[in-house]
């Protein structure tokens, strides 16, 4: 047989899906590493889409998506971050955020292209690039930063192959923050470099500071360099509605457009149905859900501190990062016998990047009573450990 996709080959399976194909068959076990909201839809939403499905509406809608979609999108992101966008040109609705990440990469790389990923991060901005013939230089950031992106380290990163730069804020797995303040200086470098950024905003809505989110797309110059990618999952709790969007200068879309069409035809269309009802009436629903999370992040704060766990106060996702290099053990060790001993999973740091070594990831994307439990199952542990 001939050879498969050597870049294929070589990827390095997910470091999250290990442990839950263990707890899945696990009895009472515990997994605060899913980055899932424990939110049912809210039902009106839902209720939009059976409504669609009664009304028969179960055909294509066009490649980039329902227009009635398109245009509360880009009058939401309007109203919320003061940018704006054609409905009609600059927006694409995609079969989750995750296919939009994929395209924007896809449209904008030619072999060689160097692509700037801080990191820790989501686990498939790497393999995408590598996919698309690029190369990945990834910047590993500080805990004393909260893991928040410099301007002088973006600059040591940046070479004449520098194409694009991802930013993920609020991120995934630490929960760090970049605001309008932080952001100004990375600007002003993709424009002096001219960049490209890939902006991936899925938890832009979940943020506990006093600062709102600041998409960087706002800033001056950055609106016709930004590909903004968002969706419906974290938000507005509807992760298997696999329901993403775009928003980017007509020229990208339409690029990025060409290749959904070949590879995905059109995202749901009783999802597409469910969103604009979503988009038009679910600021609530958001606003509740992100109370219970922040009244859960407090209470992990607090817990955490009480164990001598440092973690830094994370203020968007629901993701705690602590620090477990105090107990002599590597990230993948601690949480292998932590699930072991305890049955209770959590994420290496090391499956974000190699810089989140000596750290967890915690979801809190869970109840408290789960919570309460999961920490103390956590204490036992730590204690079992200064015994022996």
């Amino acid at each position: 047989m001939r050879e498969m996709n050597q870049i294929a080959v070589d990827m390095k399976p997910s470091g999250i899906r290990k442990f839950f194909d263990i707890v899945s068959e696990m009895p009472d076990a515990i997994s605060l590493g899913v980055g899932e909201p424990d939110f049912d839809t809210p039902w009106h939403i839902a209720d939009e889409g059976v409504y669609s499905l009664e009304k028969g509406r179960t055909f294509y809608t066009s490649n980039s998506g329902l227009m009635e979609l398109r245009k509360e999108l880009t009058a939401w992101y309007k109203r919320k971050y003061d940018v704006n966008y054609d409905g009609k040109t600059e927006c694409l609705i995609t079969v989750g955020g995750s296919e939009g990440i994929d395209l924007a990469i896809r449209a904008l790389l030619n072999p060689g292209d160097e692509v700037i990923i801080p990191e820790p991060c989501y686990v498939s901005y790497v393999p995408c690039v590598h996919l698309a013939g690029g190369t990945a230089v990834t910047i590993p950031l500080k805990n004393e930063n909260q893991f928040r992106l410099t301007r002088e380290e973006l600059e040591a990163a940046i070479t004449p192959r520098t194409k694009v730069l991802i930013l993920s804020f609020p991120n995934n797995p630490t929960g760090a923050i970049m605001t309008r303040e932080d952001l100004h200086p990375i600007a002003e470098l993709c424009l002096k470099h001219d960049l490209y950024v890939i902006s991936d905003e899925i938890y832009s809505e979940l943020t506990y500071g006093e600062e709102p989110h600041c998409s960087i797309a706002s800033l001056p110059g950055m609106q016709e360099r930004t590909i903004v990618v968002n969706g419906f999952s974290k938000a507005y709790a509807m992760t298997g509605w696999r329901l993403g969007y775009a928003l980017a200068p007509e020229s990208v879309t339409r690029l990025m457009t060409k290749i959904h069409q070949f590879c995905i035809m059109c995202a749901p269309t009783t999802s597409q149905y469910a969103a604009v009802e979503a988009v038009r009436n679910g600021d609530e629903d958001i606003a509740e859900m992100r109370r219970s999370y922040d009244e859960r992040r407090r209470y992990l704060m607090k817990r955490l501190e009480e164990m001598n766990m440092p973690a830094f106060e994370p203020l968007g996702a629901f993701y705690i990062f602590p620090c477990i290099k105090a107990f002599g053990m590597s990230s993948d060790e601690f949480a292998t016998e932590l699930l072991k001993k305890e049955k209770l999973a959590v994420v290496p740091g090391t499956a974000f990047g190699d810089c989140g070594e000596g750290f967890l990831r915690i979801s809190y994307a869970y109840s408290i009573e789960q919570l309460r439990e999961a920490m103390g199952r956590i204490e036992h542990f730590i204690s079992g450990l200064s015994r022996s």
